[in-house]
Order: C-alpha cells, then sequence, then structure tokens
C-alpha cells in the first residue's frame, strides 16, 4: 500500500489507484469518513452520513477482486448537497418542513454516480431549499469555511465545497441558480463548474411539483462538480451528463465534451475581461489578483481585452424570476400546516405580493440581457471576471458590511454570478490566490453556448499559472 493518504490524490488519480487496486474502496473511504469525524465537529460540511458507505466499499472491492467490470468512479468517495434526493437517505432542502424526508428515489445524477461506482458518503449542508449565498439554515449548524471556521464558505453550496477543500472528498456535487457553485468554490479555494443548462439532467430536482421549495428556479437551476482541478471537473462531468427523459431540458453530451484542449490548443483565444462588469464594487485586494491572473493569462496565450456585455446591475432580476418559479402557494401551505415560520430570503420572497406585470417585466428582462450577452460572446469565446467581489466574511451573516470602504446591501458582494445562468452559459471558478489574511480568490470563466470543453480547458491553463499545495485542515 501506498505511504500517503489517498486522500491527497486527486479524483482521477484516486480512481485509477483503486480500479488498480493500489488502494482498496475499504481503506479510502475509511480515511474519508475518519477525516469528516476529526474535522467536521468544527466544520458542520456534512449534515447526514450515509452508514452503507463502508458495505459499498466492500462490494467493489469484491467486484475487482473477482475480475468484474466497474465504473469510473468505482470507490470513490463523493458528497451531494442536501438539496439533491438521495433514495432511502434523509434529504432535508435544509429546511425544517422536510427536516425528517427520506426520498423513494435518486436524483438522476445520484443514479449515475452509482452506476459508476462512486460511494455516496454523505449530505452537505446548504441554505434553506438554496435560498442564499451563505450555509445557513434551521435544522443543522452553519457550515464554516475550512480555512478559517469565524468565515463563511460560501453558498449555497457550502458543504460541499467545504468536504473538497478540507479534503474529507475529492468530489462533492452542488447546485447553481444564481452562482450557489461557483460562489462557495470561490471563497473555499476550490474549483466549481456550472454547466451549459440542461447539459447535467434534473429530477426529481426542481421537476416534480410534489414537493414545493425543492421544486422551483427550474429555468436557472444547474447541477454541478466542486473538484480541486478542472481535469477532475471534467471526469465527474463525463459520468453525470447527458439527457433523460424525465428532464425535458436536458441536452446531448458527447465524450469528447470533457477530453480538455491543451495549451497550444487554447493560444489565440478570444478573451474578454472585466474587474468590475461597469458597475461592481470590488474589494482592492481581490482586484489586484484578478488583474494579475490577467496579465499572466495574457503572456501564454495571446491578447486579452477589457470589455464586457453592457447588461447592467440584475440583482432585483434574480430576486423576480425566482419568486416566479417558486412554489410559493405550496410553501405556504405546508410551512402553516407544520407551525413554521420561513424566514430569510425564502421568507422575504413568500411574503411579498407580486404581480403577473413584475413577472412578465422581469421575463423581458431577461431576454434583454441574454440577447445582449449572445451578440457580445459572438465576438469572444470567453468573458473572465473575479468570482466574487470579496473574500469570505463572518460566518452567520449574510454578506460583509461593506466593500473597499463603502457600506453596501447584503448581496452587492455576488454581482458576477447570475449572468450564467440567466443565459445558461457554462461559467466556472478557479483559484488565483489568496488575500494577505490568507482567504481564497478566485476567478470566473464563463463561456460561449454549449462550449463546456472550452471553459474546462482554460481553467486548466490558469491552474498551470495559479499551482499551489496550500490545503486547510489538519495534516492528511
Amino acid at each position: 500500500m501506498p505511504e500517503k493518504s489517498p486522500l491527497e490524490l486527486d479524483l482521477r488519480e484516486l480512481s485509477r489507484a483503486i480500479t488498480e487496486r493500489r488502494w482498496s474502496a475499504r481503506d479510502v473511504i475509511e480515511a474519508s469518513l475518519s477525516r469528516v469525524a476529526t474535522l467536521d465537529r468544527d466544520l458542520h460540511a456534512f449534515c447526514t452520513l450515509d452508514d452503507t458507505a463502508m458495505a459499498q466499499a466492500e462490494d467493489i472491492d469484491r467486484r475487482l477482486g473477482a475480475g468484474l467490470p466497474v465504473g469510473a468512479l468505482a470507490g470513490v468517495p463523493v458528497a451531494v448537497k442536501d438539496l439533491i434526493c438521495t433514495k432511502d437517505l434523509r434529504t432535508t432542502f435544509g429546511s425544517r418542513i422536510y427536516a425528517d424526508f427520506v426520498p423513494e428515489q435518486d436524483d438522476i445524477v445520484v443514479e449515475r454516480l452509482k452506476a459508476a461506482g462512486a460511494i455516496i458518503v454523505g449530505k452537505t449542508n446548504t441554505s434553506e431549499f438554496g435560498y442564499g449565498g451563505i450555509g445557513h439554515n434551521h435544522v443543522f449548524p452553519t457550515t464554516r469555511n475550512p480555512w478559517n471556521t469565524a468565515l463563511t464558505p460560501g453558498g449555497s453550496s457550502a458543504g460541499s465545497a467545504a468536504a473538497v477543500a478540507a479534503r474529507m472528498v475529492p468530489l462533492a456535487l452542488g447546485s447553481d441558480g444564481g452562482g450557489s457553485i461557483r460562489i462557495p468554490a470561490s471563497l473555499s479555494g476550490v474549483f466549481g463548474m456550472k454547466p451549459s443548462w440542461g447539459r447535467v439532467p434534473l429530477f426529481p430536482g426542481c421537476r416534480d411539483e410534489r414537493y414545493p421549495g425543492q421544486s422551483g428556479w427550474e429555468s436557472l437551476e444547474h447541477i454541478g462538480p466542486l473538484t480541486r482541478t478542472a481535469a477532475d471537473a471534467a471526469l465527474a462531468l463525463s459520468v453525470i451528463s447527458g439527457p433523460s427523459s424525465l428532464d425535458r431540458h436536458s441536452i446531448p453530451s458527447q465524450a469528447e465534451a470533457w477530453i480538455l484542449k491543451d495549451l497550444g490548443t487554447m493560444k489565440g483565444a478570444r478573451i474578454a475581461y472585466t474587474s468590475d462588469l461597469g458597475f461592481a464594487v470590488v474589494d482592492p485586494e481581490v482586484r489586484a489578483a484578478f488583474e494579475d491572473a490577467i496579465k499572466q493569462l495574457e503572456r501564454v496565450i495571446g491578447s486579452v481585452e477589457c470589455a464586457y456585455p453592457a447588461v447592467g446591475n440584475t440583482e432585483g432580476l434574480l430576486d423576480t424570476l425566482v419568486a416566479l418559479e417558486t412554489d410559493r402557494a405550496g410553501l405556504k401551505a405546508m410551512a402553516s400546516d407544520r407551525g413554521i415560520k420561513l424566514d430569510g430570503w425564502i421568507g422575504s420572497i413568500l411574503d411579498r405580493t407580486w404581480s403577473a406585470d413584475q413577472f412578465t417585466a422581469a421575463l423581458m428582462e431577461r431576454k434583454r440581457i441574454a440577447n445582449i450577452t449572445a451578440q457580445f460572446m459572438g465576438e469572444f469565446d470567453f468573458l473572465l471576471t473575479p468570482s466574487t467581489a470579496t473574500g469570505a466574511f463572518a460566518a452567520d451573516t449574510y454578506g460583509p458590511v461593506e466593500i473597499a470602504g463603502r457600506s453596501l446591501p447584503p448581496s452587492a458582494w455576488v454581482p458576477f454570478s447570475a449572468l450564467a445562468n440567466f443565459t445558461g452559459l457554462p461559467a466556472a471558478s478557479v483559484p488565483i490566490g489568496f488575500t494577505a489574511d490568507g482567504r481564497p480568490i478566485g476567478l470566473q470563466i464563463m463561456g460561449r453556448h454549449l462550449d463546456d470543453r472550452g471553459v474546462l480547458s482554460l481553467s486548466a491553463v490558469i491552474e498551470m499559472l495559479f499551482q499551489h499545495d496550500r490545503w486547510p485542515g489538519s495534516p492528511l
């Protein structure tokens, strides 16, 4: 057996090591669960563990020993966000309304992970129904950032990002309706990918009308991976992508889509960048790290241009579209039946009175934004921005008190991410460094329509420029 911990290996390396029987699946899962036991008392990344994980690992080892075929992720420990249904494993959606809910079926992505031999070690914490950019709810303790437990890891895929950053697992699934994969990836110092809309099918999540709260955000929501590298995300996407008859929005996926292009192929790509989209207030350290990354990228890939689609601040639009796609009547009825008062963002969505004119105006505004962005991306292959306007801030708050010395609304720290949800374009967050006090900084890449491969490939180029071996948490 190799001397170093299997959790030091990236996803691709680990899956190969298990298949080649250099590590047993049992040993890998045991190492993962041991690390969860050691670190998660402080981090609260996981909210429910699967007590069948070890038995699943032993089955993988038996299959490998018998020479039977196994999948691409055989024996690999994986975490799944608590908004994604897992058969016979509690799924709360971060809400007291569903505190004891145990789904009767897996979401499509979970089925595909299991078919590939992956072992679900547990569910990861989220904000209630995913409404919010942090990992806070009233069911479980707030998730903490592995780099500094006084801070948030971002959200709403908070637990998934923290689990990967703390090297409890090499892969976690998140969901992203306005940045909820890319935001925590940035604040936690990991790679996070929101694929093209429809690339990864969803069901029952966002599609099953029987479950108010879970069924919502249909035209905005994406499921994608949080990993340590773009190559690992490509491997995960090769497993979970592709059409399903249960998701009428799902689209085809070809094997070559997940084979990354090399640096030579990427040279000459048409790259636009902006540090503020023309309106955002950005922390000086974040801005400086982003601008340095642009300079370094230009040296290896060719010229870049400061340009952006003039869509303006879209914060209010996201709020209205989310309200439009939320089963407000169903949630109100369930909350009333259980004597529960929903608060936070979801509470404000339910309490406000919305008009048909507000909703139709939002739909027309979304079309305007999509059209402007499509025209812009006709001239460029990629648009680069900071992933967030600031680094991690105090846990249990909704945003920093101020940015760059200015008092701003709590949501002003996430001005860059929703554009990719409105348009359905692929987008990822790549780590590019740290603030002076050690908080991770991410760079966002948004690609052209259906160019997931391009986004992953450019991400790998940027990773090459910013390789680091710093990881939080106790030594492995």
